[in-house]
C-alpha cells in the first residue's frame, strides 16, 4: 500500500476503519437460514463467531453462563469486581448511580481492592458447573501471578488481554512474561492480544497462541486515542493480521491461528465487515452492555477506565434495549443494527452469496467512506 505524505518529514499508510468499507453482493445469493455462522477454536465449537468482552459492565458469572447457553462465549475478567468482592451487586448498582464527574475517581477506589485468589477459583467453577465453555481473562502484568489458580479451577480458554500486548516486552524493572514459554507450559489454548500490525501479530502467533486479538479493545468507553494518541483503524488492522495468519500457516506447516477483531463494533454491520476483511470471530462489549441482564445496568466501562495512574476510558451510559437473546437473535424492533446481531450476519453472508464464515472471508469489499 502506497504511503501518503503527511508532511516533508513524515509519511504514513492510509488506513481504513470499518465504517469506511462496504461488502459487495455477488451474482449468487443464498437463503439466510442455510448459512452457517458456527465457529470452532481448538476443541471448542460455538454457534456464532462472537466473544463477549471481559468487562464488568457486560460479563458476570451469570451472563457468561447465559451467553454460553445461547451459543456464544462470554469471557470473565479475573481482575474485575467479581474477584475482588464476595458480592459486588451493590457496587455495580452504585456505579450506575454515580454522576459523570465522580465516576472515574470512584471506579479507581473500587478497583483498588486486592484480587482474592479463592474468588478466581470460585467464579470459574460457577461457570464450569453450568456446563458451558469457560473463558477467563488476565492482563499480561498479572498472568504470571494468578495463572495457576485459573488453570487449577478448570478454565477452558485462557485470554491474556491488554491494550497492547507484545511477544517481547522490554522492562528494566521486572522479569517480563515470556509468552512463548508460558503458553508452551499451559495445557489450555490461549487467546492473546491486542495487536494491530502484521509484524506484532506474527510474533504473537509464534508464541503458540490459539488466537490473536486485533485492536485495542476500544469502543464506546475507550479514550486510548485521545490519551495516548494510539489508534489503528480496524479494517486495516484486521486485514494486516489476517495476512500474518496466512503467512504463519505456511511458515508453521499448517498451524492455523484464529484472528479475533476486538473493539469498536457497535452495530451488526461492523461485525459482518470485520469478518469480511479476515477475522474468524469478533469480541464485542457495548452491544451487550445494552441488555437487560447486563451487570452494568445500562452503563458500560472497561478496565482502562479505572487505571490507577492514567485512565484511558470512561463510564458511558448506553441504556437498555432488550434481552441478551433479543440482541443476539431478535426479533429486533429498531433499525440501527443494535439487535438481532446473528440474524443480520446471516443475511449479510446470504446477500453476498456465502454459506460459511471461512468462505465469507473471501468476499469482495469496497472503500465507501461513511
Amino acid at each position: 500500500m502506497a504511503e501518503v505524505e503527511i508532511g516533508r518529514g513524515k509519511s504514513g499508510r492510509r488506513a481504513y476503519a470499518l465504517d469506511e468499507i462496504g461488502i459487495v453482493p455477488s451474482r449468487r445469493t443464498r437463503d439466510p437460514e442455510e448459512v452457517s455462522v458456527a465457529w470452532q477454536i481448538d476443541a471448542y465449537r460455538f454457534e456464532m463467531p462472537l466473544v463477549v468482552a471481559p468487562m464488568d459492565s457486560v460479563v458476570s458469572p451469570a451472563t457468561a453462563i447465559a451467553i454460553g447457553r445461547l451459543g456464544g462465549l462470554g469471557v470473565l475478567d479475573l481482575e474485575g469486581l467479581w474477584t475482588r468482592y464476595e458480592n459486588p451487586d451493590s457496587l455495580l448498582a452504585e456505579i450506575a448511580s454515580l454522576d459523570d464527574a465522580a465516576a472515574t475517581r470512584r471506579l479507581q477506589e473500587l478497583y483498588a481492592e486486592p484480587i482474592k485468589e479463592e474468588l478466581i477459583g470460585r467464579r470459574i467453577e460457577e461457570i464450569r458447573d453450568a456446563g458451558v465453555t469457560v473463558a477467563a481473562r488476565l492482563s499480561p502484568q498479572r498472568t504470571a501471578q494468578y495463572h495457576k489458580a485459573v488453570i487449577d479451577a478448570g478454565v477452558d480458554l485462557f485470554v491474556i488481554r491488554g491494550t497492547t500486548v507484545s511477544a517481547e516486552h522490554v522492562s528494566g524493572r521486572a522479569e517480563p512474561l515470556n509468552l512463548k514459554q508460558f503458553i508452551y507450559d499451559l495445557d489450555v489454548p490461549v487467546i492473546v492480544g491486542g495487536c494491530a500490525t502484521y509484524t506484532a501479530a506474527l510474533h504473537l502467533m509464534r508464541t503458540g497462541a490459539a488466537g490473536v486479538l486485533v485492536g485495542f479493545g476500544g469502543g464506546s468507553g475507550h479514550t486510548t486515542r485521545t490519551v495516548l494518541g494510539v489508534a489503528v483503524p480496524m479494517a486495516t488492522a484486521v486485514s494486516d493480521v489476517a495476512a500474518a495468519r496466512r503467512d504463519y500457516l505456511d511458515e508453521s506447516g499448517g498451524r492455523y491461528v484464529h484472528v479475533i477483531a476486538d473493539g469498536g463494533m457497535r452495530q451488526s454491520g461492523d461485525i459482518a465487515k470485520a469478518l469480511a476483511v479476515g477475522a474468524d470471530a469478533v469480541m464485542v462489549g457495548s452491544p451487550f452492555a445494552r441488555s437487560t441482564e447486563a451487570p452494568g445496568r445500562g452503563y458500560h466501562w472497561g478496565s482502562e477506565a479505572h487505571h490507577e495512574e492514567l485512565p484511558r476510558g470512561k463510564r458511558v451510559e448506553l441504556g437498555s434495549i432488550g434481552t441478551l437473546e433479543q440482541i443476539l437473535y431478535g426479533p429486533s424492533n429498531v433499525a440501527d443494527g443494535s439487535m438481532n446481531l446473528i440474524g443480520a450476519l446471516r443475511r449479510a453472508m446470504a446477500t453476498a452469496g456465502y454459506s460459511d464464515l471461512k468462505e465469507f472471508q473471501r468476499v469482495q469489499v469496497v472503500v465507501a467512506p461513511h
